[in-house]
């Protein structure tokens, strides 16, 4: 029987890519607030309130989602989340026409939630297993996408609403992104059970390159009764908190305790932006050399002496470096867990416990900007907040010291069945 030709993995990634620029358009919710008041009288507590329940339902829809990612495979998967997604936004613009909020809701942060969720992790997933060699830089390449999707869908937004006005916009990009993202699905595929890239083999036996070995293959039921499960989601949690904190922050951070203009605080956070995305893929990378271990405990190390810094900066140029280290770690928390998850859990069921692990997202996009908020009207300054924030990389960074612990606790415990089992053979 003729086996069917193999896929290009490369093709693979460009397909997650293209998915994740669509959903990722979600950060730039904001470019909506100001027309959405301006037409219909709507708070900006209200229209906020919409990009808060597509992130929500981000998270939820990943957990609850993620075994039919496993059991139906990328390519359903990822229609599933263009018929979400793109139906959500669609309908936005119906909503838009009759000028209901609920419906709104429904539409944009219901529905186009669970696309957001399940377009997140599906393609995901699946470049683990294409990557074996280089999983970091896989799942940086779709993740990155879903950080610069903002800067590249904010323009097409602000030409669309000023020509088109806010409804034709959200049919327009509805359409597309149901499009593109349907057109990136149909090439998703699983590889062929033990396939493996050209000269990978070869390269390893040959001592060129190193194999390295899934700490275990479990399933999802099984991860969430380990602690290794409870660290990482913590460590994504604290990472991310911190980090939608800065973001929220950023630009009356800027203007109150820099001096610079509003103008002047808006193109940072913009320039920012770029710095978010690029770290997606840069740790992502790195990560395939020096270890996942050693990646999130770099960004604990490294952040917890630049927020105890922030509160302490006057210099302009100083205060715009610092923010931009702390986005790049920020963007390379999300790209480097998947590659984690598949490092210590195996990719079984990669899909499902990247959904479980997500819940950390959701319950971050809460807490952050609320406790950031919180402390400045509490304190009337975010310096404060920002110390609070450096203690808690020091909760994580004991955390990924710990997980290190527990992994070199199952490989000795590996070891020693091995060597038991060879010495049953041999006697």
């Amino acid at each position: 029987m003729k086996s069917k030709k193999t896929k290009n993995r490369w093709l693979i990634a460009a397909s997650a890519v293209g998915i994740h620029i669509s959903i990722g358009s979600v950060y730039a919710w904001s470019n909506f607030t100001n027309p959405l008041i301006e037409e219909f009288g709507w708070s900006t507590s209200q229209v906020q309130l919409t990009f808060s329940i597509a992130i929500l339902f981000l998270g939820l829809s990943a957990a609850f989602m993620g075994h039919f990612v496993e059991k139906h495979g990328p390519r359903k998967a990822g229609i599933l989340a263009a018929v979400c997604f793109g139906t959500g936004v669609i309908g936005s613009g119906f909503a838009v026409s009759i000028s209901s909020l609920p419906l709104l809701y429904i539409f944009y942060g219901v529905l186009g939630g669970i696309g957001l969720g399940v377009g997140y992790i599906a393609p995901v997933s699946t470049l683990v297993k294409w990557f074996p060699d280089r999983r970091g830089l896989a799942t940086g390449l779709a993740i990155m996408g879903f950080g610069f999707a903002a800067a590249i869908s904010s323009p097409i937004m602000e030409v669309l609403i000023t020509s088109v006005g806010l409804q034709n916009t959200f049919y327009i990009l509805g359409i597309s992104y149901l499009f593109i993202m349907i057109v990136s699905s149909l090439y998703l595929e699983k590889p062929e059970e033990g396939w493996a890239p050209a000269g990978f083999v070869e390269k390893v036996k040959a001592g060129k390159m190193e194999q390295k070995r899934d700490l275990a293959q479990l399933s999802a039921n099984e991860a969430v009764k380990t602690k290794r499960f409870y660290y990482l989601w913590l460590m994504l949690f604290i990472n991310v908190t911190c980090g939608i904190a800065i973001l929220s922050a950023a630009k009356p951070m800027a203007i109150d305790s820099i001096g610079m203009t509003t103008v002047q605080a808006a193109a940072l956070v913009g320039i920012l932006g770029i710095f978010n995305g690029a770290g997606r893929l840069g740790w992502a990378t790195i990560s395939d050399y020096i270890g996942r271990p050693n990646t999130y405990t770099a960004f604990f190390v490294i952040q917890i002496a630049l927020f105890a810094l922030l509160p302490f900066t006057t210099n302009a140029m100083l205060f715009q470096i610092t923010l931009a280290v702390i986005y790049t770690c920020y963007g390379g928390g999300f790209s480097s867990i998947p590659a984690y998850i598949a490092d210590i859990f195996g990719t079984k069921q990669l899909g499902a416990i990247h959904g479980y692990i997500l819940t950390a997202w959701s319950a971050a996009g809460l807490a952050g900007p609320m406790f950031a908020a919180w402390m400045k009207d509490t304190t009337g300054s975010y310096e404060s907040s920002l110390l609070f924030f450096a203690g808690l990389f020091v909760v994580a960074l004991v955390i990924s010291v710990l997980i290190r612990v527990d992994i070199r606790r199952i490989q000795q415990q590996s070891e020693k069945t091995v060597r038991q089992s060879m010495k049953k053979v041999v006697s």
